[in-house]
Parts: C-alpha cells; sequence; structure tokens
C-alpha cells in the first residue's frame, strides 16, 4: 500500500474518531448513543399534576418517539419505565449505574408495563418518571418526566 492510500486511512480513521463515528477495522474509534429523536418524551397520562385522590392512584406512562421494550431486550429507541416516588431522579454518576432496585421509592417497569396502581399513604406526594435500558441503566442522555405531586386522602 503507498504512504499516500495509508495517510488517507490513518486521516480517515483520525476524523471518524473525532467526530465519533466507527470504522471498521479501528478499535477505538467506537460509536456513542445517538441522541434521542427530537419528539422523544416521557410523561404520565394519568394522574395528572395537582390530583387529589381518595384510594389506590392509577398510574399510566406515556412515551412519545420511542418504543417500550422489556428488561433485557436490547434494541435501539427503546426503554422500559422506572416509577420514582417522592424522591429525585438520579444525576451525574449515578446515571451510568443501574437504577436502585424497587422499594417503597423505586418502582421497575422491566416486562413493558405502561401503568400500574400505587397504594400510597395519605399525604402529598412526588411521581416522576425515568426511561431505562435493557439493564435497568438510564439512557445518555437520560430521558425523564416532569415531576408531578398528587395527593393521597
Amino acid at each position: 500500500m503507498s504512504k499516500i492510500a495509508m495517510s488517507k486511512i490513518a486521516l480517515s480513521a483520525f476524523a471518524a474518531a473525532f467526530v465519533g463515528l466507527s470504522v471498521p477495522g479501528f478499535a477505538g474509534a467506537a460509536l456513542a448513543e445517538s441522541p434521542w429523536p427530537a419528539n422523544a418524551k416521557i410523561y404520565f397520562i394519568e394522574p395528572a399534576n395537582g390530583a387529589v385522590i381518595n384510594g389506590k392512584v392509577t398510574v399510566k406512562f406515556g412515551l412519545a418517539g420511542l418504543g417500550v421494550a422489556p428488561a433485557g431486550v436490547e434494541k435501539p429507541n427503546t426503554g422500559h419505565h422506572h416509577l420514582l416516588i417522592d424522591i429525585d431522579a438520579p444525576s451525574g454518576e449515578k446515571l451510568s449505574q443501574p437504577i436502585p432496585p424497587p422499594d417503597a421509592h423505586v418502582r421497575h417497569f422491566g416486562g413493558g408495563q405502561t401503568e400500574t396502581a400505587l397504594d400510597l399513604p395519605p399525604g402529598k406526594h412526588t411521581l416522576q418518571l425515568i426511561l431505562g435500558d435493557s439493564a435497568h441503566v438510564p439512557h445518555d442522555p437520560p430521558l425523564v418526566s416532569e415531576k408531578i405531586t398528587i395527593e393521597v386522602k
């Protein structure tokens, strides 16, 4: 191979690595996860922000511009819902780690569920959704809903 051809290949690999593209045969030029489609959004269908609820709380999850896939299924532009109750969404370094195991504040919907019923104690509560990948890790960038507040009577 001529020096000119080798130089063109090396320059192509460098340029591809610089802009985050992948060139076959060149290790280290990894393809970063693509950004979400412009209309990607995770949101609450129900309850509405400020709702006052007697008894069980029916929560319906919305997802626009993306698909729902169960945990363990790796497919581009998909994920599954996680519901955060009375806590803030993870930030910083925690975004590269799996969402904490289910407890009173975190609910996983790894089966691809899009609704649930909650037994919450009386009082004000905050709810927020975050999309997780096949391994329950928030995507990069994370897709997080607005935080809503409800009151249970």
